[in-house]
């Protein structure tokens, strides 16, 4: 079984060194005999808080430096063989601040063959290997990503064949004990029969953190001096790829023997995004190992280490290996976290020990956009709109960006200039000046893309556009248990547009009839990424609370006020290979007078499929629906380099409900139900519906792209 060790604290020291001090239990105690006695109780030692490169510290270092300048490992080790079982995990994440956990793109599955002689001498032998794709991609993993760390790094830490990290001294070399500080930040006592292991924490960082090193802590043993844990990320200058974000690796070695720490388990994070377009977009490599089964001693023979330490087995070899079950089946739970624990804690480590700007990567002016359709998109009111931004980062968190837009249809200007300010926790604030065309919905009916494919070829425009123009300051708070809160306060000017664009085929219906308006509001929206919650779901959801007052530029002295509310959530669970899916909309608004572009307005394909575009218009209303999703049978189509799609498709039938009140604009107020089937194919990617509303309705066909994917649209 696994073991992990997590990190101590110093937020709530006591707690955490008990914690690691279990952990490390755990660790040390995997490959003893099962026949040992059990360990007695563990005792944190009392910590310790010299400053940095104090006698004590440096003797530790020293110590531990020289043992591995001896062999790098126990001086009764020669040799060891041992087995591994990895995955190689390829994940991608995208919306503003990353919120949404990374999506499996491709998983990798690998057993290995470990082989180890005295002093350094290392092979390693792939004899099983499996994968599956579940998006298109033609990603290769570096030849080192396919194999363990041995020896806790060489005296120079290269990753990724150099390409990622290259020429790092290693903290413990002659070089490093040059050029990095240390400073024992923590003590743990772990009691096994007849012995006591005390394991001491120290921080290290570099001296300048303007050149290629790591930073982040090693665990090392008082006694002996040997390595037990090392969990480091490294400053930007060490980052060879202009892409990467960030690297991480945790380092763990269990006791073997009860003499010799060898290595356990490993994590590496990888973690790039686009350095040309400041689009929120994140590609992640994942890579964990456990490792087991050690023999030592056994006198292998020098020809096995022949040739290049990372070997795979002949096909026939790979073929056989024994695999049970699915590889997504096998990946760890926590796969889908956009950090796991202990990487997190490794970034957390090195923010504290460094200045920021020795980790992030700066650009000074780049592209900006939210996605395609910023670039290029059709609609009824600017025909064909041509935009795009730029941003420039000034440093300490600050940026400044504008957008631009220009309709060819209507002639007009639309853009957006911003300074912002944000922190790594979360924190931040932004205040802009605008004026842009703003939809009237609560919820997208279709993708962007999609929309002005329709919009132009067919006069099916999916958008209720009014005009705004003003200023807004919002602020952003730092997440509380997994909720982000969000205050604003604008004030602008609103007025109705009018159709200036003419279709391929059909015609546009009319906008809708906005009032000419001056308003000031201010707003609190929460949000959950999506995360666990009770009834084994995966829950995202939302929620906006706005209060606004205005006055009538059409109307002399008309002034009003109202209210506004509105919730949303997506949840989802998993049956086997079936998934129930819920999506739920409420909102509302109160007051004598409510402004028409501030009305609930539902009708389409995600609110109401089987009845027209915003049809239900009304004061308040709600839209539910329930789709059970089940894979299929389905040709494979290829893609070339990109793989194929697979031999399945999702079918996904559904029964939908919305209602709608207050304001009869539209239909009738009351209940409208609507049932329908979706069928999503090319890794989910596009989806065909065809639905048809009970009441009143009409037969509806609609094809899009996946709903995750509509931010990129």
């Amino acid at each position: 079984m696994p073991y992990r060790i997590l990190p101590a604290r110093r937020c709530a020291r006591a707690t955490a060194r008990r914690l690691l001090a279990g952990a490390l239990l755990a660790l040390a105690t995997a490959p003893l005999a099962a026949q040992e006695a059990p360990p007695a109780p563990i005792a944190p030692a009392a910590p310790s808080r010299p400053g940095w490169n104090d006698p004590r510290t440096m003797a530790l270092v020293e110590r531990a430096t020289a043992r591995r300048a001896e062999q790098l490992a126990d001086t009764g080790l020669t040799d060891y063989q041992a087995t591994a079982r990895g995955f190689l995990t390829f994940l991608a994440q995208v919306g503003e601040g990353f919120t949404e956990p990374p999506r499996i793109v491709k998983a990798d599955e690998l057993a290995l063959e470990i082989f180890w002689r005295a002093p350094d001498q290392s092979k390693q032998r792939i004899v099983g290997r499996r994968d599956t794709l579940l998006l298109p991609t033609d990603i290769n993993y570096h030849r080192d990503h396919l194999g363990i760390i041995q020896n806790n790094f060489p005296e120079i830490i290269r990753l990724g064949d150099g390409d990622e990290v290259l020429d790092v001294p290693h903290p413990l070399s002659a070089a490093g004990l040059a050029q990095y500080d240390f400073a024992i930040r923590d003590s743990l006592a772990i009691r096994l029969p007849g012995r006591t292991i005390d394991v001491l924490q120290v921080s290290v960082r570099p001296r300048d953190d303007r050149a290629p090193r790591a930073v982040g802590a090693l665990y090392i043993e008082r006694e002996a001096a040997q390595v037990v844990r090392m969990a480091f990320s490294f400053t930007r200058a060490a980052l060879r790829d202009r892409q990467l974000e960030d690297v991480s690796v945790v380092l763990e070695n269990g006791l073997v023997d009860g003499r010799f720490w060898l290595p356990n388990r490993q994590e590496i994070e990888i973690r790039r995004t686009g350095s040309w377009l400041d689009y929120p977009a994140r590609g992640i490599i994942r890579g964990r190992w456990e490792v087991g089964g050690y023999q030592v001693n056994r006198g292998l023979a020098p020809s096995i280490f022949r040739g290049e330490e990372i070997v795979v087995a002949p096909p026939r070899v790979l073929q056989s290996y024994p695999w049970q079950g699915r590889v997504v089946d096998s990946l760890p739970a926590d796969v889908r976290a956009a950090t796991g624990d202990d990487v997190a804690a490794v970034q957390e480590e090195a923010r504290a020990l460094v200045r920021a700007g020795a980790l992030n990567r700066t650009r000074a002016l780049s592209l900006s956009a939210r996605g395609v359709s910023e670039f290029v998109r059709v609609n009824r009111v600017e025909g064909t709109a041509f935009g795009g931004g730029l941003t420039r980062t000034l440093g300490r968190g600050l940026s400044v960006g504008v957008t631009g837009r220009w309709g060819t249809a209507d002639k007009e200007a639309k853009g957006t200039a911003a300074i912002a300010w944000r922190r790594a926790s979360g924190a931040g604030a932004r205040l802009e000046a605008f004026r842009s065309y703003r939809d009237a919905s609560d919820v997208a009916e279709t993708s962007l893309l999609r929309n002005s494919f329709a919009a132009q070829e067919f006069g099916s425009d999916y958008t209720d556009p009014y005009d705004a123009r003003g200023g807004r300051l919002a602020a952003d708070l730092p997440p509380r248990f997994g909720v982000r809160l969000r205050l604003e306060g604008a004030f602008d000017d609103q007025r109705p547009l009018a159709v200036n664009a003419r279709p391929a085929n059909g015609r546009y219906e009319p906008t809708i009839p906005a009032w000419p308006l001056r308003e000031g509001r201010v707003a609190a929206t929460a949000e959950r990424p999506t995360a666990l919650a009770p009834l084994g779901l995966e829950l995202r959801a939302r929620g906006e609370l706005l209060a606004a007052g205005f006055e009538r530029r059409d109307l002399d002295a008309d002034r009003g006020y109202y209210g506004r509310v509105l919730v949303s959530a997506d949840a989802d669970r998993a049956f086997g290979a079936r998934r129930l899916v819920l999506r739920t909309t409420l909102a509302g608004t109160v007051g004598a007078d409510v402004p028409p572009q501030r009305l609930v307005y539902l009708g389409g394909p995600t609110t109401a499929p089987g009845y027209r575009f915003h049809e239900l218009v009304g004061r308040y209303g709600a839209s539910q629906r329930v789709e059970l999703q089940t894979p299929i049978p389905f040709p494979a189509l290829s893609l070339g380099r990109f793989g194929s799609t697979g031999r399945t498709a999702t079918l996904a039938p559904f029964a939908h409900a919305a209602y709608v009140g207050g304001l009869s604009l539209g239909a009738p107020d009351g209940l409208y139900p609507s049932v329908g089937v979706g069928l999503l194919t090319l890794f989910d990617l596009l989806r065909v519906d065809v639905a048809r509303g009970l009441r009143d309705g009409r037969w509806t066909f609609s094809v899009d792209a996946s709903r995750d994917f509509w931010g990129i649209l």
